[in-house]
C-alpha cells in the first residue's frame, strides 16, 4: 500500500460527478480529503483496479458525504468503522466481490440518500433498522445472496424512490407488507426471489410508481382493480408466478393508460385466451409496446382484440395451446418486429399478409431510436446458451418464431420483403414446397431453422450470400442435390442437413454425381468471405445516366457474447429466468466436432514468448478445452469466423477463432502470413498465441478478453453506458489508438486494419483496450500504404472515398477510428436504419450539430454534467479531424495518439 506521502490525492468531485480514472492497481489506500463542495467532502475510487478491502478510517472524515469505490475488485466485509462516518449521504460499492452481512450499524448513517451495493456477495438479511434512514432515496441491493424477509421498518424510508432487490434469496409472505408510506417510490424490482403470498394491496397506493417487477417468485391470487390508481405505471413484469384470472387481469390493466411493457408469462396455467370485449376501454393498451403471455398453456385462438394494440412492437404468445390459424391482420401492425408464436397448436399456412409488416420490411420504427431507456431491463432468452437483457426495445433482434406448430403449405416468396429479419425459426411444422430463393435477399439473417418439415427441391445456392448466418438447419426434410459451399456454409456441420437422403456434398459423407451438381445450379465460387463480416454490394443508379457506382456496405450485426465475468455476474444474466419472453429454439452457431475435424494432417503451432507461457498444445487438448467446439462455448462472431472460449487443463483461458472458408490461401501461404502476424506484438493488440490446421479447418489461438467488446458495453449491456464512465472511455480511446499506431507505423510489414469498429476493440478484465482482427484480410508489403481488397469495412465506419475505389488505406483506418471515438462520446451506433434520413449516419449528425453550435447535445446523456465536458470537447475535435470527408485533410493516427495523450493536461 502506498504511503500517504506518495499517494495520489483524490480529485475534486462535485455531487453529480463521475470518478476520475486513477491509473493504479494498488489496494485502496487510506482515504484523504478531496476538495470540498457545499461544505462536504467526496471520495471517489470508482472504475479502477483496486484490490483488498474497504479501508478503515472513514469515520474520522467528519465532513465526508460521498464514498464511491464501485467497479473494482474489493473483497472482504464492510468495516464497522464505515458506520461511524455519520455525514455520509452516498455509499456506492457496486460491482465488487464484497462478502459478509450488511451490518445494522449502517442505520446509524441517517443522512444516507443512496446505498448502492449491488452485484457483490453480501449475505444475511436486510438490516432490521433500515427504517431509520428516512432520507434514503435509492436502495440498490440486487444480485447478492441476501436472505430473510422485507424488514417491516422499510416502510419508514418515506423518501425511497428506487428499491432494487432482484436476484437474491429473500423470502416470506409479502401480502401484508405496508408500502403505503412509500409515496415517492418510482421503481420496485423484487424479481427472482422466493416471496410468497399475493401482491400487497398497499402497493397500489404508491401513485408515483412507473415500474414493477415481481417476476419469478411464488405469488398467487389475482391482480386487483386498485392497480388502475397507478396512472404513471409503464412497466409491469409479474412472470413466472401463480396468478389466476387472465381475463380479469387484462381487463383491469387495459385501463393503465401509460403502460408500455406488460409481461405476464408463465401464469394463468390452462386458462382460456380472453375473448373480445375484455378491454374495459376501447382505447385500452393503446401505448403498449411489449406483450408477453408465453408459457401460460392458454387454450383458444389468437384473439381479435390484439388488433387494437396499434403500438405493439414485441408479441410473445409462445408455449401455449393456441389453435386455429395465424390471422392475416398480424401483418397490419405498423411497429411490430418481434413475433413469437412457437410451441402452440397452430395450423394453416403462413399468411402472406405478414410479409407486409413495416417494422420488418424497412427497419424498426423511426421513433424507437429516440425512446428513453426502459425503467427496468427486459430479459429475453433467444437460445439455449444464454439469456440476454435489453434496456432499449430498439436493440432486440427482429424475429419470427413459429417453431413447434402444425403449419402447412409453402413459405410465400414475398418473405424476401422482410429485409430487417435476423431470425426465421419455422422448425418442427409441416411446411412443404421449395425453400424460397428470395430468402437470400434477407441480408441481415443470423438464424434460419427450417428443420423437421416437408420441404423438397434443393437448397438455393444463393443462400451462401447470407454472410451473417450463424445457425442454419434444414434437417429432416425431403431435400436433394448438392449442399451449397462457400461463405457461411463452410462452417455448418452434418447436423444441419441430416435426415435428407437426397442431399450430397460437403460436409455429408455422400459425394455428388455430376447430375446432382447440375440440378443444384452452378458450383459456388470460392469465397474469401467471413462468418460475419463479408459484403453486400448495392448498385446505385444515378439520375441523368452520368455515374454508375458500386458501394460496398457491410452491416455489423454479429454480437460478441461476453464471457461470464465479475462485472456482470452470471446470476443476473445467464442462469436466472426473469421476464420469460421467448423461451425457444436451439439457436447458435453450428459446432465443429472432432469427427468433422478429422484425424489426419493436423498440427498446432504455438509461438514462443506468448504472454501465458503456453509451450505446447495438441489438437486433442484444443478439442477438450472447447468441449469439441460446442456451441455453448461460442463467445463471439468476428469478422473472419466464430470465436470459442477454451479453458486449458492448467486453467488458462484462450480464445480460438475458427476461420470460415479457405480464405483464398494455400496452406503454405496461410502458415507464412500467420507467422508474420505473430510478430505484431503490442500491449494494445490482441496477442496471437498460435495457430492450427486440422483436416482443412484453420484455427487461430488468441489471448482471451474477459470483458468482451466495446460495442457490447456501449450498445448491448444493461447499465453498460452508465458503468463505462468518461475516464474509462478516454482510457479505451487512448489504448486503442496506440495499438492502431503500432500497426500503421512500427510493425513490419505495416498493417492496414481495414475494419476498425467498436466490436473489434476488446477489453480485458482491467478494461485495457486491444485492437482485434488485424491483418487477417491481407498484409500490405513493407512501406506500402494501401492494399487492394474486395472487402472494405463495415457500414457506418466506411470512409466516403471507398465508394469510388476498392482500396483500403491508412487514412481509411483513421476515419473508422474517428467513428469509434464518436461512439464513445455519443453512446450512439454509427449507423441506424431506424433513424430518420437525416440522422442515419452518426458522422453526418455530429457534423450538423457542431455546425449549429449544439455541442453539448452531442454527448451521451449519461456523461453530461459530470465535470468532463472540456475533455469531451477536446476528444470531439480529434474525432472530427479523423472523419473529414477529404482523406488528405485527416490527421494521422500518431497525431491522434499525441492529442488524446494530452487531453486536459
Amino acid at each position: 500500500m502506498p504511503s500517504p506521502a506518495n499517494s495520489r490525492r483524490c480529485p475534486s468531485i462535485t455531487p453529480s460527478s463521475h470518478s476520475d480514472y486513477l491509473a493504479t492497481s494498488s489496494p485502496v489506500a487510506s482515504p484523504y480529503r478531496s476538495s470540498s463542495w457545499d461544505g462536504g467532502w467526496s471520495l471517489d475510487f470508482s472504475d479502477n483496479n483496486f484490490t483488498g478491502g474497504v479501508p478503515a478510517g472513514l469515520s474520522s472524515c467528519s465532513k465526508l458525504e460521498t464514498f464511491r469505490a464501485g467497479i473494482n475488485s474489493l473483497t472482504g466485509e464492510l468495516p464497522n468503522d464505515l458506520y461511524g462516518a455519520t455525514s455520509l449521504q452516498e455509499i456506492s460499492l457496486f460491482l465488487n466481490m464484497l462478502t459478509g452481512p450488511i451490518d445494522n450499524g449502517i442505520t446509524n448513517l441517517t443522512s444516507l440518500r443512496i446505498i448502492s451495493l449491488y452485484s457483490n456477495y453480501f449475505t444475511g438479511p436486510i438490516p432490521a433498522g433500515i427504517g431509520r434512514l428516512s432520507r434514503l432515496e435509492q436502495l440498490l441491493l440486487h444480485v447478492n445472496n441476501l436472505t430473510g424477509s422485507l424488514p417491516a421498518s422499510l416502510k419508514d424510508c418515506t423518501s425511497l424512490k428506487k428499491l432494487y432487490l432482484r436476484v437474491n434469496s429473500l423470502a416470506g409472505d409479502i401480502t401484508d407488507f405496508d408500502f403505503s408510506n412509500l409515496q415517492h417510490l418510482t421503481t420496485l424490482d423484487l424479481g427472482n426471489n422466493n416471496f410468497s403470498g399475493s401482491i400487497p394491496r398497499s402497493l397500489y397506493s404508491c401513485r408515483a410508481l412507473t415500474a414493477i417487477r415481481l417476476a419469478t417468485n411464488g405469488l398467487r391470487g389475482q391482480i386487483l382493480p386498485d392497480i388502475v390508481n397507478l396512472q404513471s405505471l409503464s412497466f409491469i413484469s409479474i412472470s413466472n408466478n401463480s396468478l389466476e384470472n387472465i381475463t380479469g387481469a387484462l381487463s383491469i390493466l387495459s385501463s393503465c393508460k401509460n403502460l408500455t411493457v406488460l409481461i405476464l408469462s408463465k401464469n394463468f396455467i390452462f386458462e382460456r385466451v380472453p375473448g373480445d370485449g375484455i378491454l374495459a376501454d376501447p382505447r385500452g393498451f393503446r401505448n403498449l409496446q411489449v406483450l408477453g403471455l408465453g408459457g401460460c398453456k392458454l387454450h383458444g385462438q389468437v384473439p381479435n382484440w390484439l388488433q387494437s394494440l396499434t403500438s405493439l412492437e414485441v408479441l410473445d404468445l409462445s408455449q401455449n395451446l393456441i389453435s386455429g390459424s395465424i390471422p392475416g391482420w398480424l401483418g397490419s401492425f405498423p411497429n411490430l418486429f418481434y413475433i413469437d408464436l412457437s410451441s402452440n397448436l397452430l395450423s394453416g399456412g403462413f399468411p402472406a399478409e405478414m410479409t407486409a409488416l413495416p417494422g420488418l420490411r424497412s427497419g424498426k420504427p423511426p421513433d424507437l431510436e429516440n425512446q428513453t431507456f426502459l425503467e427496468l431491463p427486459v430479459f429475453v432468452m433467444p437460445n439455449n446458451v444464454t439469456n440476454q437483457q435489453y434496456n432499449q426495445l430498439s436493440n432486440l433482434p427482429p424475429a419470427i418464431y413459429l417453431r413447434n406448430n402444425s403449419l402447412t403449405g409453402p413459405i410465400p416468396d414475398e418473405i424476401g420483403r422482410l429485409r430487417s429479419l435476423h431470425t426465421i425459426d419455422f422448425g418442427h411444422n409441416n411446411f412443404s414446397g421449395e425453400i424460397p430463393n428470395e430468402i437470400s435477399s434477407l441480408s441481415n439473417l443470423e438464424v434460419v431453422d427450417l428443420s423437421y418439415n416437408g420441404f423438397a427441391g434443393t437448397i438455393p445456392p444463393s443462400l451462401k450470400s447470407l454472410h451473417f448466418l450463424s445457425f442454419f438447419s434444414v434437417a429432416y426434410n425431403s431435400l436433394e442435390g448438392q449442399v451449397p459451399t462457400g461463405g457461411q456454409f463452410d462452417t455448418f456441420t452434418n447436423s444441419s442437413y441430416v435426415g435428407n437422403p437426397g442431399l450430397c456434398g460437403r460436409p455429408l459423407s455422400r459425394e455428388c454425381s455430376n447430375r446432382s451438381v447440375v440440378n443444384n445450379g452452378a458450383p459456388a465460387r470460392r469465397s474469401r468471405g467471413s462468418v460475419c463480416g463479408s459484403i453486400k454490394k448495392l448498385v446505385i443508379g444515378l439520375s441523368l445516366g452520368a455515374v454508375l457506382a458500386s458501394f460496398i456496405l457491410v452491416i455489423p450485426l454479429a454480437i460478441w457474447m461476453v464471457s461470464r465475468s465479475r462485472i456482470i455476474p452470471d446470476r443476473d444474466s445467464d442462469e436466472v429466468e426473469m421476464d420469460g419472453i421467448s423461451v425457444n429454439s436451439n439457436m447458435g452457431a453450428a459446432a465443429t466436432s472432432s469427427a468433422a475435424l478429422g484425424r489426419d494432417s493436423s498440427f498446432v503451432m504455438v509461438f514462443r514468448d506468448n504472454p501465458n507461457c503456453i509451450n505446447t498444445l495438441t489438437i486433442s487438448e484444443l478439442l477438450k478445452a472447447t468441449d469439441n467446439f460446442n456451441q455453448a462455448n461460442i463467445v463471439g462472431c468476428g469478422a473472419f469466423g466464430l470465436v470459442y472460449k477454451a479453458t486449458l487443463e492448467n486453467g488458462t483461458r484462450v480464445a480460438i477463432k475458427k476461420l470460415s472458408g479457405d480464405m483464398g490461401l494455400m496452406e503454405r501461404e496461410f502458415k507464412a502470413e500467420v507467422e508474420v502476424l505473430s510478430n505484431a506484438r503490442h500491449e494494445n493488440l490482441v496477442a496471437l498465441y498460435g495457430y492450427s490446421i486440422h483436416h482443412g479447418s484453420r484455427l487461430l489461438i488468441y489471448s482471451y478478453m474477459e470483458n468482451g467488446s466495446l460495442d457490447n458495453w456501449l450498445h448491448e449491456k444493461t447499465d453498460g453506458p452508465t458503468l463505462l464512465g468518461w475516464p474509462m472511455r478516454l482510457k479505451i480511446a487512448q489504448g486503442a489508438s496506440r495499438g492502431l499506431a503500432y500497426m500503421h507505423q512500427i510493425c513490419e510489414p505495416h498493417i492496414v486494419h481495414r475494419d476498425i469498429k467498436s466490436s473489434n476493440i476488446l477489453l480485458d478484465e482491467k478494461f485495457n483496450a486491444y485492437v482485434a482482427d488485424f491483418g487477417l484480410s491481407r498484409l500490405i508489403l513493407p512501406h506500402q500504404t494501401h492494399v487492394t481488397t474486395e472487402l472494405v469495412g463495415t457500414l457506418g465506419y466506411i470512409p466516403p472515398e471507398y465508394a469510388h475505389s476498392w482500396v483500403a488505406t491508412l487514412r481509411g483506418d483513421v476515419y473508422s477510428f474517428g467513428v469509434v471515438m464518436l461512439e464513445l462520446l455519443t453512446g450512439k451506433r454509427p449507423f441506424e436504419v431506424s433513424r430518420t434520413k437525416e440522422n442515419k449516419e452518426l458522422v453526418v449528425w455530429v457534423q450538423e450539430m457542431r455546425k449549429t453550435g449544439r455541442h453539448s447535445e452531442i454527448f451521451d446523456p449519461v456523461l453530461r454534467g459530470k465535470g468532463f465536458d472540456d475533455q469531451m470537447v477536446q476528444v470531439l475535435d480529434v474525432a472530427c479531424s479523423c472523419v473529414d470527408s477529404d482523406p488528405f485533410r485527416r490527421i494521422t493516427i500518431q497525431d491522434v495518439v499525441d492529442r488524446l495523450k494530452n487531453v486536459d493536461r
